[in-house]
């Protein structure tokens, strides 16, 4: 199936990236005390951070994703997992594809997203995750809801993680309050 092309410029996709790995950052203390001397998570927000501040669109986004990704899956503590996701989101969200496909919206929420849930598995309580939805919403910049409003509705998945996606999708989807 052929999707049409979504205008998207190198800088969107900075704004973007900076954006996410921000995201992401706040849960990275949450995989570090489980793993200290695991920096493939920490390694992904970097090297997204360097394209977000003008760098290249290089290998090592795309290794510190793999990377990262491999650290979630050794994860036994799911609150871990969930952040080491995190940065596989910041780092998947430089390579936010063209096409107009609801499978690409997860590139753009997905590092708020399981940074929510990470802190949410941490202290038990759904208002941490929210309280990270709300801070990701309130940063957002201006250029990260026109690049998602020129996707259709994204595709949430179920539970709790699904719920998170909903909400965050929906809010940035929302005229700014600022």
């Amino acid at each position: 199936m052929s999707h049409p092309t979504i205008p998207l410029s190198l800088d969107e996709l900075r704004e973007l990236s900076l954006w996410t790995a921000d995201c992401a950052e706040r849960a990275l203390p949450v995989f570090e005390a489980v793993a200290p001397d695991d920096r493939r998570p920490r390694d992904a927000i970097e090297a997204v951070r360097e394209f977000g501040a003008g760098g290249n669109r290089t290998k090592a986004i795309r290794t510190g994703a793999f990377g990262a990704l491999k650290a979630a899956g050794e994860m036994v503590d799911p609150a871990a997992e969930a952040a080491a996701r995190a940065a596989v989101g910041a780092a998947g969200s430089a390579y936010l594809h063209p096409f107009a496909a609801a499978t690409q919206v997860k590139h753009i929420v997905a590092a708020a997203q399981y940074a929510a849930y990470a802190l949410e598995l941490v202290s038990g309580e759904q208002a941490d995750g929210d309280a990270v939805i709300r801070w990701a919403i309130e940063r957002v910049p201006a250029t990260v809801r026109e690049v998602l409003a020129r996707y259709p509705d994204g595709s949430a998945g179920r539970g709790r993680l699904g719920e998170l996606h909903r909400r965050l999708e929906s809010a940035l989807r929302q005229p700014s309050t600022s």
